[in-house]
């Protein structure tokens, strides 16, 4: 049984293995207690990451350990175990679930399909007096 509930997610994320720095890489889902990205190279498990999601304001922090590496039909799906205690997860959690929502209505209203980045600035942009400073 899963700790934390997963949500469904296509934001982009940069993440940093020791010193190498992988492009943009693009979140599956997050939790509270981590997430899953798809990656284009494997990654073992018990490598310490680095994690940045760049959409939410401020941007997102953590580092975390992978958990498992599988092979998928678009590459590799990594998850990743949050390390520590950071209350910020709270935030960053909630913001990609406001994004995802937001995401929806603009598809069931307008009729436009926007990827996870694209709805986040968007969402960004008309939110931007409620975000934390």
């Amino acid at each position: 049984m899963r700790r934390y509930l997963r949500h469904p997610t296509d934001c982009p994320v940069d993440i940093r293995l020791s010193d190498v720095v992988r492009d943009r890489e693009y979140l599956r889902n997050i939790s509270r207690g981590g997430l899953c990205f798809i990656s284009t190279i494997p990654i073992d498990a018990g490598a310490a990451i680095h994690i940045e999601i760049p959409i939410v304001e401020p941007v997102f922090e953590t580092d975390g350990i992978v958990a498992w590496c599988h092979p998928t039909s678009d590459g590799f799906e990594v998850g990743v175990r949050f390390a520590g205690r950071d209350q910020s997860r709270h935030r960053v959690v909630e913001q990609v679930c406001q994004i995802e929502q937001f995401k929806r209505e603009i598809w069931i209203r307008d009729g436009r399909m926007l990827s996870g980045e694209e709805a986040a600035l968007e969402w960004i942009r008309g939110h931007q007096a409620e975000l934390p400073v």
